[in-house]
């Protein structure tokens, strides 16, 4: 077994900056993460809480797509209190990476557990089982005072002990001494929502997860951190900041309650390039899969740019639905999202083999690719794929 595995190659750690210029050639499609806007959003959150309130940062989903690596070394880098990740491999990839920061790992699955201790990472556990089977591995391993978290369910109804549930979890945790409760949580699921019957179901949420953390608190005998605030949260519900608050999307640069972030700054640029431009008669045929690119009676100018459905470009961006930016442009897609590759009608408009496109950031932002597919920004932030690289850029 890794006794230190957090300690491991601690000089990966160190984050390098790529400028756009030095970026090898294969690298010219790219996420790009903005260095001073990541600074911007994360004083915003900072700002928000009291000075004794720790902040732990979701990195789950390859941190929102955009890089749990990259993420993690600039979150170390700003003094975040916790990271936390969906399961045991993320988690295992941070401390690989020579990261260092307590990690929570959120739905670890009770057959991870010799995995969570080997990288040093910190489960959460939403039932009885699990507080039982982990007791019995660190038996095993002879290892004490192993922290974890308990998650509450307090009205999502997704994970974790909900209040009839209390006397069974405090009577576990009384046979299971190798256990330490690092913290105590639970998950808001409207508070993002204005609407006055949602406040009134957060607010009963916060009261339950006050009353039922009070009462683990008082059988422990000692005081683990209470957290529940998500990033709409932090915007809406202040005074419950309690011990920690865990910041999700609003890192990211993206708003999950529209017109409260003031002035974040999206971290998250995807650019990529264009790999041919030809110009289209009247009498050339139709452009692509399907032939649904339709040419103008005076003729088309397209440009074919090296992304598609299988670097998160879902398909019904196409035909015209959405519009990319090209040199202070903003042009429409043409015909079918192919899987590699798509077609930018750019009649009209001085783009040539090289020139740089921006699929979502500042303009066009996710938020409104997510309206044209009528999904949320999550989606399309987590589409795109690892043969993306991420690429930090202080800019």
């Amino acid at each position: 077994m890794r006794k230190n595995p957090a300690g491991r190659n601690a000089n990966a750690a160190i984050i390098t900056i790529i400028t756009v210029e030095t970026m090898p050639r294969n690298h010219t499609n790219r996420l790009e993460l903005s260095l001073p806007n990541f600074r911007h959003n994360y004083g915003y959150y900072r700002s928000l809480l009291r000075p004794s309130t720790k902040l732990l940062v979701l990195v789950k989903a390859n941190a929102y797509g955009a890089g749990a690596v990259e993420m993690g070394r600039l979150l170390e880098d700003a003094g975040a209190d916790y990271l936390a990740v969906a399961t045991v491999g993320e988690g295992m990839e941070l401390r690989l990476a020579g990261i260092r920061t307590p990690v929570l790992v959120l739905n670890p699955g009770t057959d991870s557990f010799d995995g969570i201790i080997e990288y040093g990472l910190e489960p959460a556990l939403p039932d009885v089982e699990s507080v039982r089977i982990l007791s019995e591995t660190l038996e095993r391993l002879e290892m004490d005072s192993y922290p974890v978290h308990l998650a509450l369910d307090t009205g999502m109804h997704r994970l974790g002990f909900m209040s009839n549930e209390l006397e069974a979890l405090l009577s576990c945790l009384s046979r299971c001494p190798r256990v330490k409760v690092r913290s105590v949580y639970s998950h808001l699921c409207v508070a993002d929502s204005p609407s006055p019957d949602d406040d009134e179901y957060t607010l009963r949420q916060l009261g339950t997860f006050s009353r039922n953390a009070g009462i683990i608190d008082g059988a422990l005998g000692y005081h683990p951190l209470w957290h529940v605030l998500n990033t709409a949260g932090i915007e809406r519900f202040p005074e419950y900041q309690f011990d920690m608050v865990r910041l999700g999307i609003g890192i990211y640069g993206v708003d999950p309650v529209p017109g409260t972030g003031r002035g974040l700054l999206p971290v998250s640029s995807l650019k990529v390039e264009v790999l041919q431009v030809k110009e289209l008669k009247a009498g050339d045929g139709e452009i692509g899969y399907g032939r649904h690119g339709r040419i103008a009676p005076a003729g088309t100018r397209i440009a074919t740019i090296r992304i598609g459905y299988a670097d998160g470009i879902n398909r019904h961006l196409g035909g015209g639905n959405a519009s990319f930016l090209v040199n202070g442009h903003r042009v429409p897609t043409i015909g079918s999202i192919c899987m590699d590759s798509c077609m930018l009608d750019v009649t009209g408009i001085d783009v040539r083999a090289g020139d740089e496109v921006t699929v979502f950031g500042e303009n066009p932002s996710v938020r409104e690719l997510a309206r044209i597919l009528d999904t949320i920004p999550y989606e399309i932030m987590t589409s795109v794929p690892r043969r993306i690289p991420r690429v930090i850029v202080d800019k």
